[in-house]
């Protein structure tokens, strides 16, 4: 059969499977991977087709790594919170131990532990995401400590390719961890120095869209050959990473990724391909025990650290549970460690199967964890409950009074703020509820009644008092929290006014129907404002008001 037709049949089948892993609302990578197993059965892996994809497939591992350290910034480290950082360490270190003694004692050599054990560690940045984004979660408290410790992972992903990449045998390990390091650094250092010039050599070469095109390929695919030379000796994916971070500070980084992201979707599929292909390879026997063995681990140890750590810091079970939910499945950060592995000679063709069916079994399962986890928690509330471990829970603010007859405020930033200023001037008693920790904060300082916490959490409702409320105004737009807010009100205080905010009319229709008294449609009120501004003056003249007032609110000085 002519390579052509191979490569494009193995195309076609990938599209099939990952259609299917769509409607059973897996990620595509489930698909992909089913879909290289199905190639290696009807072919014969590492000969035509087969053998091109697995050649092919290293660039979209490197574009994946480029575009990582193209987006890589440093100061959303800084900044992701102290929650998210324990979190997120925590869960690195437990996973990372005991994931190394269970490797340890299914039989494994101490290099291949030290793969599997870090191929346990990290969960897809990528997957989490998308299945938070669907579930209109990703602005949620949970959800943003999630998106933290997921950068977390991310940073400590990138530390562990470096040192993987020098790993040479057992005998030499601490030797070898070292010299991993003093190349890390000087790699790291020659980075931040080309870093300087590069982008100025952009500035001219962006001039032309198909030359910045040609350049970014060719600069990411060049450095990543170079790292993984001999003269070097470390791997393609630290290649690409470092060569992402020398394009970080240049105008242009925003133009590369968009017009790459197609290129590294591409022969990603095919990289996805060659690992589902190889689990045939050669008779390749993949061991079913240790594979179930540690995903039961992935599934059920990373949440139950997750859960400890946010419950010591204080958070309610359900926002801990939430989270848990997102480390219970290995990353394509795993998938790459493993096929670096493989071709680095650390690992033999059964360790990267293991770790490929391990990636397969907890994507599979978590996927529908996370989308179902409100209704799992809730089945689950009172065992979950006793991970609330302090009496004093960081979600909850005890209010100086019980109110009735007040108004709840659900969102205090921006447009919430505004309102909370004019409630604030009212006769109304009140109470605002926001996820913002830094907000909450400084409305604390300022004296506003504020709790901090999720209006999807009933408690939190219970501790506002939505049954006893005559009014709750929401300025988050989040579809999902607005029809809680709905459906609670209808259960226990039909009597409230209930005032939502839209981003779009068909939210605002369905909000009106399921009984809110006015839906806030940003672009409605801008569009009507400034229509009333302009009135039926030629020359503009009513303007001058709303710009006086937007310098008062932006201290702009005028």
């Amino acid at each position: 059969m002519p390579l052509f037709t191979e490569i494009t049949i193995a195309l076609v089948v990938a599209v099939i499977f990952g259609f299917v892993a769509y409607l059973l609302k897996q990620p595509p990578i489930i698909g992909f991977i089913l879909s290289g197993i199905a190639v290696g059965y009807l072919a014969s892996p590492g000969v035509g087709g087969v053998e091109v994809i697995e050649g092919l497939a290293p660039i979209g591992v490197a574009l994946l790594l480029f575009l990582v350290g193209l987006e890589m910034n440093f100061k959303d480290i800084k900044n992701v919170g102290l929650p998210a950082l324990l979190t997120g360490l925590g869960q690195i270190i437990f996973t990372f131990g005991v994931g190394y003694f269970i490797a340890g004692w299914l039989g494994f050599s101490a290099i291949a532990s030290v793969y599997i054990s870090i191929a346990l560690t990290f969960s897809s940045t990528i997957i989490v995401v998308k299945l938070l984004s669907e579930k209109k979660d990703i602005n949620s408290l949970y959800g943003r400590i999630v998106i933290g410790f997921l950068l977390i992972q991310d940073f400590v992903a990138i530390l562990a390719l470096i040192f993987l990449a020098g790993l040479q045998n057992e005998a030499t390990l601490g030797q070898d961890f070292l010299w991993a390091i003093v190349k890390g650094g000087a790699l790291v250092a020659l980075t931040f120095s080309l870093s300087r010039f590069i982008p100025r050599i952009l500035d001219k070469i962006g001039r032309s869209q198909e030359m910045l095109y040609l350049f970014s390929i060719a600069w990411a695919l060049g450095i990543s050959a170079l790292t993984a030379s001999h003269f070097i000796g470390l791997s393609i994916e630290v290649g690409g990473f470092i060569a992402g971070i020398a394009l970080a500070s240049s105008a242009e980084h925003y133009q590369i990724g968009s017009r790459l992201r197609p290129v590294r979707d591409f022969f990603l599929i095919l990289f996805f391909l060659g690992l589902g292909a190889k689990l045939l390879a050669g008779g390749v026997v993949v061991p079913i025990l240790p594979a179930i063995t540690l995903s039961l681990f992935v599934l059920i140890g990373n949440p139950l650290v997750v859960m400890t750590v946010m419950g010591l810091l204080g958070y309610r079970a359900k926002t801990s549970f939430l989270a848990s939910l997102t480390v219970a499945q290995i990353s394509e950060f795993s998938l790459i460690i493993a096929a670096s592995g493989l071709r680095l000679g650390h690992l033999g063709p059964e360790e990267s199967s293991l770790i490929t069916l391990v990636g397969i079994i907890t994507i599979f399962a978590s996927s529908y964890l996370i989308i179902y986890g409100d209704g799992i928690y809730e089945a689950l509330k009172p065992l979950l409950k006793k991970f609330e471990f302090r009496k004093k829970l960081v979600e909850e603010t005890k209010l100086e009074k019980e109110m009735k007859d007040h108004v709840i405020l659900v969102g205090a930033h921006r447009t919430g703020y505004n309102i909370l200023k004019s409630l604030d001037k009212s006769k109304n008693d009140f109470v605002a509820l926001d996820f913002d920790p830094i907000l909450v904060g400084k409305l604390k300082d300022r004296g506003h009644p504020v709790v901090y916490g999720d209006v999807t959490d009933e408690e939190i409702r219970e501790l506002v008092g939505f049954d006893r409320a005559k009014a709750i105004i929401s300025t988050v737009p989040n579809i999902r929290d607005n029809k809680i807010i709905l459906e609670a009100i209808k259960n226990s205080n039909k009597k409230a006014k209930i005032i939502l905010t839209a981003d779009n009319e068909i939210d605002a229709r369905e909000f009106y129907k399921g009984g809110a008294h006015y839906v806030i449609v940003p672009h409605f009120v801008s569009g009507w404002e400034l229509a009333q501004a302009l009135g039926d003056k030629k020359d503009f003249s009513s303007l001058i008001k709303l710009q006086e007032r937007d310098s008062k609110i932006l201290d702009l000085g005028f």
